[in-house]
């Protein structure tokens, strides 16, 4: 093998040291150099080990074989948008005996004998590693990957419960979050809402990154368990075989993270109107949007735009309300919306609306969509028709060209055709697992990417319209893809109080995990949106959300799915000064913002990111779940429970400067004052932001 343009013979290998190296010749960012190969297979007694520059990327032998393939049928039970899972006469056929295809340039071709043909190849830097010749009948998926002990793994989506995923199991399916989450009684009495397990996410994506500085994507829409509980192991299993898979090493986390965001996609660029003023969110009709809008502009609130859920009607369910799922505007509570649009719009407001994919069976849309034939359909060939919060309702069938498009014309008409600047694209989980699909597609492998297809389907509308940099949507639901089309996201029905695993104190770890997984526009209902019997929004609450919330992309007020009983910022004189200050403080951080955002598109490093990921020669800091910083320069360590008025934040090695007294800091765990209207933030004294800093310390409100 002295030739390295030689490739090896097709032989099975045993030798304990024998070495085959894929050489290359063009020079290439991240190949090591020295003319040294960049993949490497090592043939070890009765396997082999696969190196991407010099680091372990696959290992295989008898014993612990890197793949196994299998066939098990699925039970799956749903109760609105929650699902239990399982497997039945689960069979698998392991790995054994392999030889060597193919090696050449930057390609490496494994036969497992009798079982698969695996490609390897590297491009962008990563390997990238698919199947062939493999049984069609095999529905399980699973593959080792080599592990460190005592790294962290960070990522898969959203996740809300546990930031660093070392030591658990990671299911990854998009379902609703519920109200509650946890073991305890909180979940027991959320029964009658969806979801509510302590793993169930909307937002799931099959990567991650761990801190030795690897990545690694999953190309599968199917449902996957990620095992991170061994040591040195790493255990992937999927219902289905996966596209691709993509494993990646960088020089450091930023690199990782921004390699992860290249594959899976970053968001398109928010309108320059976002940070113009608080997205405001009103309902109840014109008349109560007006009375609301002059209250807190009167109180020197900034408003850019009303977000308005109920501007297509609203419709009881169960003990509380939702908007009509029928997207016409509403006679009654809306008259004339498209000029009460115009007149905001003169204003300098924006009017952003609510949609989703599904339609209420008593509205016209879906007498539209039934007669031909777009909506998700039973195997007897009827529409299937979901309990949706207590009421019967259809889902589009996005699979269906047909529907997609018609549904696009739905938003170009009745919301960008009046003059909305966006909406808040909701739902997508709900897809059944014994839907009958167009093209005959498996509901089991069609239900993660319902979410994503929902997404392009809002993307294309506003292209389609002309509106491209005018408007925008958030979602709350998607898997891997669906931030190539999302302007944002949002944090989804977070309880309206300071649970742990559901309120205010989850939003923290929910963003850090998802702009982990390459996601970077990111923001929360503040206050959040679920009132329960035992979680019910306080003034306090409101005005810590509000706090946390002043420093992320977006800062938007939600009244709640019981606005009667939540506080609202035009509650009283204190709620009303203590938003107009936090407002204020947002929207002058505007070019900050315009910043952190341009920053995500060029590198792929989120606005809201882990202290870590600027300052990794400092381990300590990566058990940390409840702080965060805001772009490069301004560390943010929020009060998350009620009645504190002293909070502690852990300030990385560097100087640092508190924002509202100037007090100095090198470092280290400080406790500092937080009194309402004051959150414990603090900037980097070498920030080119740092005179921006200072004069919100100067000129923002005083309570």
């Amino acid at each position: 093998m002295a030739d390295g343009n030689l490739a090896p013979p097709e032989s099975v290998l045993r030798a304990r040291s024998t070495r085959y190296m894929v050489p290359y010749t063009v020079g290439r960012a991240g190949r090591l150099a020295g003319g040294l190969p960049l993949i490497q297979l090592d043939a070890v007694d009765d396997g082999f080990v696969i190196s991407l520059n010099g680091r372990r990327a696959l290992l295989h032998s008898a014993r612990v074989p890197l793949l196994e393939l299998g066939t098990a049928e699925t039970s799956a039970r749903q109760r609105g948008g929650a699902y239990k899972l399982g497997e039945r006469r689960l069979s698998v056929v392991k790995a054994k005996a392999w030889k060597l295809a193919t090696a050449r340039d930057d390609f490496i071709d494994v036969e497992f004998d009798g079982l698969a043909r695996m490609a390897i190849r590297e491009a962008g830097g990563a390997l990238r590693i698919s199947l062939s010749r493999y049984d069609r009948a095999f529905n399980r998926f699973m593959m080792r990957l080599p592990a460190t002990p005592g790294e962290s793994v960070f990522g898969c989506g959203e996740r809300s419960s546990r930031l660093d995923l070392k030591g658990s199991i990671a299911p990854l399916w998009s379902q609703e979050r519920g109200v509650a989450k946890g073991r305890g009684l909180a979940p027991l009495l959320s029964k009658a809402r969806a979801g509510g397990a302590w793993h169930a996410t909307s937002l799931g994506q099959p990567s991650f990154v761990t801190s030795e500085r690897s990545y690694v994507h999953v190309g599968t829409n199917a449902r996957c368990v990620f095992d991170f509980r061994r040591p040195r192991l790493t255990a992937l299993r999927c219902w289905a075989i996966p596209d691709e898979l993509v494993i990646g090493f960088a020089d450091d986390m930023p690199a990782a993270v921004g390699a992860l965001s290249a594959i899976t996609g970053r968001q398109p660029a928010l309108p320059p109107w976002t940070w113009d003023g608080v997205w405001l969110g009103v309902e109840g009709g014109m008349a109560e949007l007006r009375r609301k809008l002059d209250a807190t502009r009167r109180a020197g609130i900034p408003v850019g735009a009303v977000w308005v859920r109920d501007w297509s009607g609203r419709v009881r369910a169960g003990s509380s309300s939702r908007p009509r799922w029928d997207w016409r505007y509403d006679r009654e509570l809306y008259p004339d919306l498209p000029a009460e649009i115009a007149a905001l719009a003169s204003d300098g407001i924006r009017f952003i609306g609510y949609a989703n994919p599904y339609l209420d069976v008593d509205g016209e849309l879906y007498a539209e969509a039934s007669r031909k034939g777009f909506c998700v359909k039973r195997d007897d060939g009827s529409d299937y028709q979901l309990a949706a919060q207590a009421r019967p309702a259809a889902m589009v069938d996005l699979f269906n060209p047909g529907a997609f498009s018609w549904i696009k014309s739905v938003l170009i008409r009745e919301l960008l055709g009046i003059g909305m600047a966006g909406w808040m694209a909701d739902a997508g989980e709900h897809l059944p697992v014994d839907a009958a699909l167009h093209g005959d597609r498996d509901p089991l492998l069609a239900h993660n990417e319902y979410p994503a297809l929902w997404a392009r389907a809002c993307a294309e509308a506003i292209v389609e319209a002309g509106k491209g940099a005018e408007a925008t949507f958030f979602c709350r639901s998607g898997w891997a893809g669906s931030s190539r089309h999302a302007g944002a996201f949002w944090a989804g029905d977070r309880t309206a109080g300071w649970s742990r695993r559901g309120g205010l104190p989850s939003v923290v770890p929910a963003s850090l995990s998802l702009g982990f997984s390459g996601a970077g526009i990111w923001h929360s209902d503040i206050g959040g949106d679920a009132t329960t019997a035992w979680a019910r929004r306080s003034d306090e609450c409101l005005m810590r959300w509000a706090e946390t919330a002043a420093f992320t992309p977006i800062m938007r007020t939600h009244e709640g799915d019981r606005p009667e009983t939540n506080a609202q910022p035009w509650s009283n004189p204190a709620t009303l000064a203590h938003f107009a200050r936090l407002s204020s403080v947002w929207s002058a951080l505007a070019p900050y913002h315009a910043e952190t955002l341009a920053e995500y598109a060029s590198s792929g490093l989120p606005p809201i990111r882990h202290s870590w990921l600027h300052y990794e020669d400092q381990p300590e800091l990566r058990v940390l779940a409840n702080q965060y910083l805001y772009g490069r320069d301004l560390l943010v360590a929020p009060v998350l429970e009620p009645g504190a008025e002293l909070s502690k934040a852990v300030l990385p090695s560097d100087h640092w400067v508190h924002l509202w007294t100037s007090r100095e800091f090198m470092g280290g765990e400080v406790t500092i004052e937080a009194p309402l209207g004051y959150p414990p933030v603090f900037y980097r004294a070498a920030s080119p932001w740092a005179s921006l800093f200072e004069s919100l310390r100067r000129t923002a409100r005083k309570l």
